[in-house]
């Protein structure tokens, strides 16, 4: 880990407050959830277990938390209500991991943990557990008698899945380590128990991942074995275009009854490619691209196409347009590519240097206009526009890859990857 990278003791963190950016505070920390790994990788933090006003207690992810320390914690602002519920893959590290008995590594001595230290890594937003805070001897954290010191999380024996059995919880650890799609083609081939057992297990951005490389009948079952709200909570976690087509694939009753149980902005996002017939380009189009308004300059362009979860084909290129940033937009001006943005300097406005000789599509153009266009001008991602001008969203060359290939073509072992189970 980088020097200077923020390292936390869990227990200054017990009953600290929690504010969203406005200086409003949400709730309290009540613990904070882990999950144990294999190949001698320490455990990562994966949120807090927050208890907000009306003493419900809630998940936040560590992915919505823009800051912590021992005196408060900042999130995005964006927070789950779902009442918390502690899967088979998770550990509470303040009611499990303290007080807990378990031995150093090189001596084989018995300590008890009286704290542990958490850390972000670097040029990242993941945290994992760092270091423990451990005392010599027989006896709790009461007790005062025997040395206590702070040893690095390898040198501790007892916190991890190798010594924990090899169920769910260990299958859902080595997933970790895979692509998205590489985990979709293990799942399939898992027996349907198993299957919804690694699905229950998987947090709601990494199941969302998961589902999309799935074939639709695995997507239909998995989502209808979850329990509704947290159906709707992956969703939402989904692309939008991945999660209408997931929707159009269930009855009508359902789909409105999940619709009905996402974020308003969220569903209004589906809603809308619902209304599109599948094949055309308004179907086939994310409403996410990358939005810019003119006055932004290259250094802002290349700070948002250098977000992590971005797919190489919509970091490929921005879409200037005025405002409003979200789609739809206000009247598109053109988009400005990758590699033009790495010729120009920093302080170049993105509006100068816009390729807008190239003709946006319509929603209702077909599949065929869509692949004609991406192959006759050497593009991995289109614009999609209205009869206003406006930015609907963009057709990206894996969608359009996604229905020229055979039905199929998802259940194929790329890899092969050693380890991953391929029966349940």
């Amino acid at each position: 880990m980088a020097a200077g990278a923020p390292r936390v003791f869990v227990s200054h963190l017990a009953g600290v407050p929690v504010f969203d950016p406005n200086g409003d505070q949400v709730g309290r920390v009540r613990d904070l959830v882990a999950m144990l790994r294999v190949g001698g990788r320490p455990p990562r933090l994966l949120g807090i277990v927050v208890e907000v006003i009306s003493r419900r207690r809630i998940f936040l992810p560590m992915t919505r938390v823009t800051g912590i320390d021992s005196g408060q914690v900042i999130t995005t602002g964006v927070i789950n209500m779902r009442r918390f519920e502690q899967r088979p893959t998770e550990r509470l590290v303040l009611g499990e991991f303290l007080d807990r008995r378990v031995r150093l590594v090189e001596t084989g001595e018995e300590v008890t943990v009286l704290d542990v230290a958490i850390q972000q890594l670097p040029a990242r937003r993941d945290w994992e557990i760092d270091k423990y805070f451990v005392r010599k001897g027989k006896g709790g954290a009461l007790r005062r008698k025997g040395e206590s010191l702070t040893v690095d999380w390898w040198a501790v024996s007892g916190f991890s899945l190798e010594e924990h059995g090899q169920g769910t919880e260990s299958l859902v650890a080595t997933f970790e380590k895979l692509r998205p799609t590489d985990v979709a083609n293990a799942l399939h081939h898992l027996s349907p128990k198993r299957r919804a057992e690694v699905a229950a297990a998987l947090d709601d951005d990494r199941l969302a991942d998961v589902l999309e490389e799935l074939p639709e009948d695995d997507q239909i079952e998995i989502i209808g074995k979850l329990q509704e709200e947290r159906a709707a909570d992956v969703l939402e976690a989904m692309d939008p275009d991945d999660a209408a087509d997931l929707l159009s694939e269930l009855p009508e009753e359902d789909k409105e009854r999940l619709l009905a149980l996402m974020r308003p902005d969220d569903a209004a996002d589906v809603r809308r490619l619902l209304s599109y017939e599948e094949r055309t380009a308004g179907g086939l189009m994310t409403t996410e691209p990358i939005v810019l308004r003119p006055d932004a300059t290259v250094a802002d362009a290349l700070a948002r196409v250098r977000r992590s979860d971005l797919s190489p084909a919509l970091a490929a290129q921005v879409y200037v347009c005025r405002p409003p940033d979200e789609t739809p937009t206000g009247k598109y001006l053109g988009t400005a590519h990758f590699q033009r943005l790495l010729r120009d300097p920093p302080f170049t406005l993105v509006s100068s240097i816009v390729d807008s000789d190239l003709v946006p599509l319509t929603p209702d153009a077909p599949l065929s206009v869509v692949t004609s266009y991406l192959a006759a001008y050497n593009l991995v991602s289109v614009p999609v526009v209205d009869e206003s001008g406006a930015l609907l969203g963009a057709v990206t060359v894996d969608d359009v890859l996604d229905h020229l290939l055979p039905e199929d073509w998802r259940e194929t072992d790329f890899h092969g990857e050693e380890g991953v189970p391929n029966g349940g």
